[in-house]
């Protein structure tokens, strides 16, 4: 058993953070969240009825999780705050996954407006945990401002292209003092043991195991390959060295 995560005043078994959109059905996906074992699990305020008729997302959530709202879809500062906001008034939580997107190709963090926006909010009594860039310098300006959480991407929303570049994520680990979660780009498995890995502290997806050909299956592996890769981290991994060395002792080896 690992040691849990802990991210302002809430401790977690589960490092892995889990999406709540784009499954076949909604049966899938809660049988694909409990699959993962996972504890969070983030829905995109702007992207469901809330006041709706009908059984929505939360509603089929809020008992079970813990409830993560984020902004996607917002390329303001003001209208995340906005939205922020709404999120807390509807279901009733300060904590919030801050998205602030600066176009619809890439889908990659508007710098500018994000840390505008994780300024307003944690003055707000939020807990912020911002999607951003894996950029040391702006994951270092989020943790000034009082970010409970870094959430830097490991390649572009929904590609599944994994870790692009593994030592930006290391420098981050290295250089802020709160929770580093991967977000955005883990494609399988193995993505996720790597990122836990490099020492991040947990992973957030949704794509992987929601576009997944066997959604509940997948979830499953995941769950198993952050446990494996947390494991690994705590464990310490041999050096790496250009030559074989001998696992076998050679004393007492009978020679001809």
């Amino acid at each position: 058993m690992t040691d849990g995560l802990t991210i302002a005043d809430k401790t977690f078994s589960s490092r892995l953070f889990i999406g709540s959109s784009g499954y076949p059905n909604q049966q899938v996906m809660l049988d694909a969240i409990t699959a993962s074992t996972a504890e969070v699990v983030t829905v995109a305020i702007r992207r469901i009825n809330i006041h709706g008729g009908g059984e929505n997302v939360i509603e089929l959530l809020a008992d079970k999780y813990h409830l993560l709202p984020n902004t996607a879809g917002c390329y303001t500062a003001r209208d995340a705050v906005l939205t922020a906001q709404l999120a807390r008034e509807a279901i009733g939580t300060d904590w919030i996954k801050l998205e602030v997107i600066g176009d619809e190709e890439t889908l990659f963090p508007d710098v500018e407006h994000l840390l505008d926006a994780a300024e307003q909010l944690v003055k707000d009594g939020f807990i912020v945990l911002p999607y951003c860039n894996d950029d040391p310098i702006t994951c270092r300006k989020l943790a000034d401002i009082g970010c409970a959480a870094v959430m830097p991407l490991g390649a572009p929303i929904g590609s599944g292209m994994g870790l692009r570049n593994p030592y930006n994520i290391e420098i981050i680990r290295d250089q802020v003092s709160i929770p580093v979660i991967v977000d955005a780009g883990i494609g399988t498995a193995s993505d996720a043991a790597i990122a836990l890995e490099l020492g991040c502290d947990g992973i957030l997806l949704n794509t992987a195991i929601a576009k997944a050909h066997d959604p509940v299956k997948m979830a499953t592996a995941m769950g198993k390959g952050v446990q494996a890769g947390r494991l690994a981290f705590e464990a310490g991994r041999i050096p790496r060295k250009l030559y074989a060395e001998a696992s076998s002792p050679e004393a007492g080896i009978v020679r001809a």
